[in-house]
């Protein structure tokens, strides 16, 4: 069974793909997935995961971006 964290740490990157596609609406829905899933591998071994989400949310912006 998921502890808490990990439910909000789902439930914040939900959020992620749904303001992403607010702010990139010409990127399909797959490469924002696919840019939120590569960077939440850089960020797979946080021991501290309390800012994991805004920090896969800034990388993914790059990515989409084309900035990474």
């Amino acid at each position: 069974m998921p502890d808490d964290k990990s439910v909000d740490e789902e439930k914040a990157i939900a959020e992620i793909v749904d303001r992403l596609q607010e702010r990139f609406p010409d990127a399909s829905r797959e490469s924002i997935l696919d840019a939120i899933e590569k960077s939440r591998v850089t960020f797979a071994g946080a021991k501290v995961r309390d800012f994991v989400p805004v920090l896969i949310e800034k990388e993914a912006k790059a990515h989409l971006k084309g900035k990474r």
